[in-house]
């Protein structure tokens, strides 16, 4: 029997021990996972044959991770289409892919999630001015990937329902 420095793990089952415990946790993007054994210096054609396996007996599913991602994003932070987007594509995913799963949220939805991320701020800005209140309001919208146009009738919207008079800022 080989002494322990002797002995060197097969390659192909350490690839496969990385892409598991990294698959423990949630979900992650082909490239996420390639990335991810890039660094543990497991050579590209062996990374690349096991992820085509995996890929192959659906533990990897670039199409399926960015449906969930997209699900968890929106409704769990409130994140529009186009940060979605952005961060669908630092994760790797292919943008028609990405597309396909940002079709699936109802814009509806996505203005429903404006409204209760403004009326959730609302609730800390009671002794604030209406037009501070207004610009910070706009810019929490802005930040988390809102148009302008929808982020100013929003906030109108919830400032009104209120009882405030918030700004008529014009926002095109």
């Amino acid at each position: 029997m080989p002494s322990d420095q002797e002995w060197e793990p097969d390659p192909e089952s350490v690839a496969r021990k990385i892409l598991l415990d990294q698959l423990t946790g949630r979900a992650r993007s082909r490239q996420e996972l390639s990335d991810k054994l890039a660094s543990r210096n497991v050579p590209a054609e062996i990374a690349t044959k096991v992820l085509d396996r995996f890929t192959d007996v659906g533990l990897v599913d670039d199409g399926a991770f960015a449906r969930t991602w997209v699900t968890q994003r929106q409704q769990g932070k409130g994140l529009s289409r186009r940060v979605l987007a952005q961060e669908l594509r630092r994760k790797g995913v292919d943008d028609e892919v990405a597309k396909e799963a940002l079709d699936e949220i109802d814009p509806a939805d996505e203005a429903s999630a404006a409204h209760e991320l403004v009326r959730k701020k609302m609730r800390s800005m009671r002794g604030v001015d209406d037009q501070v209140a207004t610009r910070r309001l706009v810019g929490m919208l802005a930040r988390k990937g809102y148009p302008p146009g929808l982020s100013f009738s929003v906030v109108r919207e919830e400032l009104q329902r209120a009882g405030r008079e918030g700004v008529d800022v014009d926002a095109s």
